[in-house]
């Protein structure tokens, strides 16, 4: 099963739509806490979901159960703890919401989306390495840069 993940800050609308539209995905999956983000015009959920249907023939799926909470975000943002904590946060947090009890077809295809430029520090990939140990899959795993 192929996974792709993307973040929309540092690039633009044109560099964002075509690196959607240059894979076989179905599907974009917003995993934001924040759907209505300022940091990006076209990222901003409504004007997403209809960009990426009219450009992309995407469709598009809020799922904030893969969003971390506030009360573990800010801290991180703000540096008072460190990613190894953070990540600690995130993953225990995934595990007590059971999210590996979503449909695998909701991943299936799709692309994850949150607002950092690069995975090695966003709950995207943390979020793809952890249904890909609970659900004893493989994924084959494309961060769109």
């Amino acid at each position: 099963m192929k996974i792709f993940s993307i973040g929309f800050t540092e690039k633009s609308a044109e560099k964002f739509f075509n690196l959607i539209k240059s894979q076989p995905i179905k599907k974009l999956v917003d995993v934001r806490l924040n759907n209505v983000s300022q940091l990006a015009g076209f990222a901003k959920k409504n004007d997403l979901q209809y960009f990426l249907k009219e450009i992309c023939a995407v469709d598009y799926m809020h799922v904030p159960d893969l969003a971390p909470t506030k009360e573990m975000l800010n801290p991180y943002k703000k540096g008072d703890i460190t990613w190894e904590d953070y990540e600690d946060k995130f993953l225990n947090l995934m595990a007590k919401r059971n999210v590996e009890r979503i449909n695998k077809s909701l991943i299936e295809d799709s692309c994850l989306l949150c607002s950092e430029h690069k995975p090695h520090h966003c709950h995207r990939r943390l979020v793809i390495e952890y249904l890909n140990s609970h659900w004893d899959t493989d994924f084959e795993v494309k961060h769109l840069l």
